[in-house]
């Protein structure tokens, strides 16, 4: 199948599955309080496809970038007209219920999908990110060499957010790019300040990186005993600590130093049963690249939890991911944070296929991250939201009086500009990750 056929395919799956979680948990609340529910739809108008069964339409839009769901007196003029089946005849409480009843189905979605990822494939846990960011190496002519971060150096904070683990380092340093910051670094038991502007690899893209690895190494799996590796004594579980002096980190980057050295001896720095040596190995060529016959390892290994603990482990992970999310949310609305991070629908074409490619397992690991996406951000208090109508009603509430529809519409009059202004802002970045949009972006 094309590569394109693809990522629309895998698209339209991933947010069709968004949606309609979302939009049923609105449908089934306003049944349950028995509100009349007018039509159920998945995409924009126009509709293409419907069907009729009782009060309720079902149908298919034709620009499938959501849905809604619409119920009888949502919005009148005169508000309500006496029909209990209406939403405006219905208590606060009850309409609460129905307009937080989307983002939650999302938020279980999100809960449900990475307790059976869990369940299914394991939980691969390496063995640096949940201990201190202690630099191991740093690249030449990296941000971090310029501004003088050394091996052995513990991150401590990065621009005055506390740092307990690497994993909070790339998370920080990644959403940063291209702004200057400050680090906080133990160094021989001082503390030492360096300011650094991570760069971003990827043009369009802005993750973070200053050029710094952590402090692991790659251990040797298995070896085939004539091959040059064998032959010169390499061993099973040695760990390669560097290559001709320079350190070794993951086992691709060994990988990528022996296929650059055919028939050239390289000097292997290791560690076997806690004590350090070097051997001296010649890669064969094999084809155009270094062969040794050796198989390297990161050091990781795989959780396989109980169902139980797979669902505490869903509920942990979901609840990190969203305080990611808000520290990321709360970075963009102080500009500490740059927009350039936000994906719209074309990048999220691109990942869903991307994702696909590997299975279903990791489609439904990428849904788990949308679909919590989709429900926090419904849940900020912005018109045309769910979080923006709660918050109306809640101010509603406070004032003890309902609004009148003129000034409702606009409270969502400002909401459509935000959203508009966010759809311009995320579509502009997907663009700007397409080489041909690169090149001919007058503004770059």
């Amino acid at each position: 199948m094309p590569a394109a056929a693809i990522y629309i395919l895998s698209f339209g799956f991933v947010l069709g599955v968004l949606v309609f979680v979302h939009e049923l948990g609105h449908f089934l609340a306003a049944k349950r309080v028995g509100i009349r529910v007018l039509k159920f739809q998945l995409g924009f108008n126009p509709t293409i496809l419907s069907y009729k069964y009782g009060d309720t339409e079902y149908g298919i839009g034709a620009l499938p970038l959501g849905g809604y769901v619409k119920m009888a007196g949502e919005q009148t003029d005169d508000g309500p007209t006496g029909d209990p089946a209406e939403f405006l005849s219905k208590t606060r409480w009850e309409r609460f219920q129905v307009l937080v009843a989307g983002p939650s189905m999302n938020l279980l979605l999100a809960f449900f999908l990475a307790a059976l990822v869990f369940y299914r494939q394991g939980v691969p846990v390496d063995s640096f990110s949940a201990e201190p960011a202690t630099i191991g190496a740093v690249k030449a002519d990296s941000a971090a060499a310029r501004a003088d971060i050394r091996p052995g150096d513990r991150v401590i904070s990065v621009a005055g957010h506390r740092i307990d683990t690497w994993q909070q380092f790339e998370m920080a340093i990644g959403t940063r790019a291209n702004r200057s910051i400050e680090i906080g670094l133990l160094r021989s038991g001082l503390d030492v300040k360096k300011q650094v502007t991570p760069t971003s690899e990827d043009r369009g893209v802005e993750i973070g990186n200053i050029g710094v690895k952590p402090n692991t190494h790659p251990h040797l799996d298995a070896i085939l005993k004539d091959e040059p590796g064998g032959k010169a004594g390499l061993q099973t579980g040695d760990l390669i600590v560097a290559v001709n002096g320079e350190p070794v980190v993951f086992a691709e980057d060994f990988r990528d130093v022996i296929r650059k050295h055919p028939n050239t001896p390289v000097t292997l720095s290791i560690l076997r049963g806690g004590s350090s040596s070097e051997i001296l190995v010649t890669p064969r060529l094999n084809g155009t690249t270094g062969y040794l016959g050796v198989t390297p390892a990161d050091d990781f290994k795989i959780i396989q939890p109980t169902l139980v603990g797979a669902f505490t482990m869903s509920g942990r992970k979901n609840v990190e991911m969203a305080a990611m999310i808000g520290q990321t949310v709360w970075g963009l609305l102080t500009r500490e944070l740059s927009p350039k991070q936000l994906m719209g629908p074309i990048a999220i074409a691109q990942v869903s296929g991307e994702a696909a490619k590997f299975g279903g397992m990791a489609l439904a690991g990428l849904m788990v991250s949308l679909s919590l996406n989709l429900g926090l951000l419904n849940l900020m208090p912005i018109p045309m939201l769910d979080g923006g109508h709660i918050f109306i009603m809640a101010l509603e509430g406070l004032a003890r009086r309902d609004f009148s529809i003129r000034i409702k519409e606009k409270i969502l009059l400002a909401g459509f500009v935000v959203l508009m202004m966010l759809m311009v802002t995320v579509i502009y970045n997907d663009l700007a990750r397409l080489s041909v949009f690169e090149r001919l972006n007058p503004w770059k």
